[in-house]
């Protein structure tokens, strides 16, 4: 997914906040400090950002200088005695917060891949101040009376295609933000903004407390059915965190998948699922469900000033769904399948359970173990086997294959010490033209999970493509927390673990690609911007991708065509699993915003709600609400989550396009196509539009079933 850290929740404020025009820029960037958080980038690539030298006690005044220059661009724009026209406004806005945005660059770094608790102690102060910065410009009457006449005249007489998008995107965004509200109503939605901001600080530092300190140690004798990479990784980790000759189960994702799908011991696997599910939600100070709570009330009060009903109904006005009914139906079309499919998949793994003489029923910390197990009776295939052709290092070649044949981008590392990085785990690779040797940008990896780095995977951008001042290349990054190997070992990861690599990649390039001329238009529809990411999972599984790239780790050798005939025999396995922990994730952020949270114990709401959909209760969603980051951290998913879905759609649909195709998914016509329409517009360009120029129709349901073998859908 796309990055959530404070930098991506601000941006649609910070792409709105824009500057004065040229002749005012100058002295505002020369009246800048000397703290160099603010300064201009320099070096190589059109300046990068100087990660080698951040810090804590830099960022705090470095964002409060950076507001106040912005807020000088602001005001020289909302007061000008110009006539409001394109250029002296929406244009000059588009051109404001250079400084704010690479300060951005810092702190969304410093929160998100190297958080330390001074930081977090900064955030928390911060929030409330960025929460009344971005009040200041989002209810600036001079200003949105500007933006509103440029509006109503580019409603008369339309502007070239991306000059009326930006108008139309900007004034919506102002509108939805209270810009038409009484004074009395702005106040008391400035209050709530500020009081939100906080709480979604102090959730996502909830969350990362207890990643942090909930930490399984084994002995060398509760090693049973885990696989010699991962128990030196672990040995590793221990060790590193003082507790030498133990084994170290980190309370992350790719720490506790691994353990619960091959871990022998049951009471081990249990604690460990225990300790991840629980995040957030053990009683004590760092618990987040009354943060929860406060937050869905505040939510709903803001958005009843403009007269909506709830959170959800102002929220996705401009999605591609548009209502929450189109969102839920959509969900509710997919749920009975998946959910028969989990009672399918339950009662195979009972099966083997009894043949196996485990006097057990089916609990939730036994799921994966036993369905890795099913998958080698049904399929003859054992995830580790896998594994072994799974390298990061070739899988990240394989990446750079797909964009170099769809894109056609070379990527080239960087030497060593030539760009500044704020790890020592991060490589930089320049990106350009495989043809014109043009730089298109460069691409920072940080692959390593580690002590004050979120978990999950992620994309984000440093510095986006803009092309109305000047031609600017992209810095993009992309974030995972692979468990770093012991020194000399290879970096082996699963299937699922292998695509979403490949998804966040599909993030960078969408990122590398865009062709638009404004800020504004870098931003995205919630439920499209996935899509473009998903689809590009399809080409790990393709036969350019496997027979070139899927190799021993250890002789070279090619996965044998017999393996990758059981993966493709087996894709449609543990479906129900897969989309059901996710769906009753997304179904739960609807409810959740849908709900009166008037007294809501959000506990028992959740409990009650998993209930009446018939939540199978050998497995938990993929997020329980109180460690809910997309949602509750932040506002980018918040009732957004079944954007995954709604992308679901189109990417099984347009997947569909590529296998129609003669040259299937390296077909040159589709692939063009793809750019031309799905990647370069980025915003630029309805959602739905630019689906239709591809596909030459809207999307259907019929191809995400097919996918996931779920029974079609009868007209």
């Amino acid at each position: 997914m796309i990055s959530k850290t404070l930098k991506s929740t601000l941006i649609c404020s910070i792409i709105l906040l824009s500057s004065c025009k040229e002749e005012t820029k100058k002295p505002i960037e020369t009246a800048m400090s000397d703290n160099v958080l603010i300064q201009e980038w320099t070096g190589p690539y059109q300046g990068v950002p100087a990660f080698d030298i951040i810090s804590v006690e830099a960022i705090k005044p470095a964002m409060e200088e950076a507001m106040k220059l912005n807020l000088a661009e602001i005001e020289a724009i909302a007061n000008s005695t110009e006539a409001a026209t394109f250029k002296n406004t929406i244009a000059a806005m588009e051109s404001a917060g250079k400084p704010l945005d690479r300060v951005f660059a810092y702190y969304g770094i410093m929160g998100a891949n190297v958080s330390s608790p001074e930081f977090r102690k900064i955030q928390s102060e911060l929030a409330p101040k960025l929460s009344d910065f971005r009040s200041k410009i989002s209810q600036n009457e001079k200003l949105f009376k500007r933006i509103k006449t440029v509006y109503d005249a580019a409603q008369k007489t339309p502007l070239d295609p991306q000059e009326q998008r930006v108008v139309d995107l900007i004034y919506k965004r102002f509108e939805m933000n209270g810009a038409n509200l009484n004074a009395e109503k702005k106040a008391r939605y400035a209050a709530i903004n500020k009081e939100l901001s906080s709480l979604y600080t102090d959730f996502a530092n909830n969350v990362l407390h207890d990643e942090e300190n909930y930490i399984t140690y084994l002995n060398k004798d509760q090693l049973g059915g885990l696989a010699d990479g991962f128990i030196k990784s672990a040995a590793k980790i221990a060790t590193d965190k003082g507790q030498d000759g133990k084994y170290a189960i980190t309370n992350t994702r790719s720490s506790m998948d691994p353990f619960l799908t091959y871990s022998t011991e049951r009471e081990l696997r249990k604690q460990v699922w225990e300790n991840y599910y629980s995040r957030g939600d053990n009683g004590d100070e760092y618990d987040n469900n009354t943060i929860i709570a406060q937050i869905l009330n505040l939510r709903k009060e803001r958005v009843a000033l403009m007269g909506y009903k709830n959170y959800a109904e102002w929220r996705l006005q401009d999605r591609m769904a548009k209502t929450p009914e189109n969102a839920m139906d959509l969900m509710l079309k997919v749920w009975p399948a998946a959910t028969a499919r989990v009672k399918e998949e339950v009662a195979d793994m009972q099966t083997v359970a009894n043949e196996l003489g485990d006097k057990i029923t089916i609990e939730p910390w036994d799921y994966r173990y036993y369905a890795e197990k099913v998958r080698k009776k049904k399929y003859d295939l054992d995830s580790d086997e896998v594994k072994q052709y799974l390298q990061l290092d070739k899988l990240t070649e394989a990446m750079f294959y797909v964009a170099g044949e769809l894109f056609n981008y070379k990527f080239t590392p960087v030497e060593e010490g030539t760009v500044p990085v704020f790890h020592e785990d991060v490589k930089v690779w320049e990106v350009t033209d495989k043809d014109s040797g043009k730089n298109i940008g460069l691409w920072y990896l940080d692959p390593y999970a580690r002590q004050g780095k979120r978990s999950g995977a992620w994309a984000t951008t440093y510095r986006s493509s803009a092309s109305f001042e000047s031609d600017m290349n992209v810095l993009a990054s992309n974030n995972s927390n692979f468990v770093k190997p012991a020194p000399g070992e290879a970096v082996l990861v699963s299937w699922d673990d292998a695509t979403t690599f490949f998804h966040e990649f599909g993030h960078a390039l969408h990122f590398f690609s865009a062709d638009v001329k404004y800020p504004t238009l870098n931003g995205g529809v919630r439920d499209y911007t996935e899509f473009q990411s998903q689809l590009l999972e399809r080409w790990l599984s393709t036969d350019n991708v496997i027979n070139k790239y899927l190799v021993h780790y250890k002789t070279g050798e090619p996965i044998p065509a017999s393996l990758v005939e059981k993966i493709k025999k087996a894709s449609t396995f543990n479906q129900g699993f897969g989309t059901t922990e996710y769906l009753a994730s997304a179904l739960m952020d609807m409810k959740l915003h849908l709900a009166d949270p008037t007294d809501i114990d959000i506990d028992t709401f959740e409990r009650e709600t998993l209930n009446e959909l018939g939540m199978p209760k050998e497995l938990p969603m993929r997020h329980r609400t109180p460690q809910f980051g997309h949602v509750f951290s932040g506002e980018g998913y918040a009732t957004a989550y079944y954007g995954y879905m709604w992308a679901d759609v189109l990417t099984s649909d347009a997947s569909e396009a590529f296998k129609e195709a003669e040259g299937g998914f390296y077909d040159k016509e589709v692939a063009n196509k793809l750019v031309k329409y799905l990647f370069a517009p980025r915003n630029a360009m309805d959602p739905a539009e630019a689906y239709r120029k591809f596909r030459g129709r809207d999307a259907k349901i019929e191809a995400l079933m097919r996918d996931r073998g779920f029974p079609v859908p009868q007209e």
